[in-house]
């Protein structure tokens, strides 16, 4: 075996998302990686620390927002992760708009956007995890293959350890046991 043991930290690669809350009547964003699907349901998860100024607005409204922005958008999405909401208003980084499902802002520039409505919440050391059914999906149209989106169009930032990439290419398709079906 050609492996070498690493440190046991988790480093990636993560999708990049945006999670939304409104805290204090305004819209605020936190970068995360801590974001995934739980189970072929309607479901996803984020999870943020307990001290980040998005984590109160989640808890007080019970609802959130993912957001996925394309690599164009790579500044502001790491604004938003270096900066915080307990200091700096974050509510015109990014244009917001609103599902009259429910009450967390989602941002107009990310080609997708999922809405999600609290269903269960579990502490973990000094994170808080918050399972979310989906409530509403929303994505840009030029994204779009079928009605569905495409990884290569929708171009989502790619976090690993102390960086960002890019996706290039799509190599498969899922559980295909032919190599190479795209």
């Amino acid at each position: 075996m050609n492996k070498k043991k690493i440190s046991n930290i988790p480093f990636g690669p993560y999708i990049t998302v945006l999670a939304g809350a409104e805290v204090d009547g305004k819209p605020n964003y936190a970068t995360i990686g801590a974001y995934g699907v739980v189970s072929q349901k309607p479901v996803l998860y984020i999870s943020l620390k307990n001290s980040h100024y998005t984590t109160k607005g989640v808890i007080e409204s019970g609802y959130f927002s993912v957001n996925i922005p394309s690599s164009d958008l790579i500044e502001k999405t790491d604004l938003c992760g270096t900066i915080t909401g307990n200091k700096t208003d974050k509510s015109n980084i990014f244009k917001s708009f609103y599902d009259e499902n429910g009450k967390a802002p989602m941002i107009e520039e990310c080609p997708v956007n999922y809405l999600c409505k609290v269903i269960q919440t579990i502490p973990m050391f000094d994170f808080i995890m918050f399972i979310g059914e989906i409530v509403s999906v929303y994505a840009k149209e030029e994204c779009l293959d079928s009605g569905k989106p495409n990884a290569l169009k929708v171009d989502p930032i790619i976090m690993m350890d102390l960086g960002y990439f890019k996706l290039d290419e799509r190599i498969g398709s899922v559980f295909k046991a032919c190599s190479g079906n795209k």
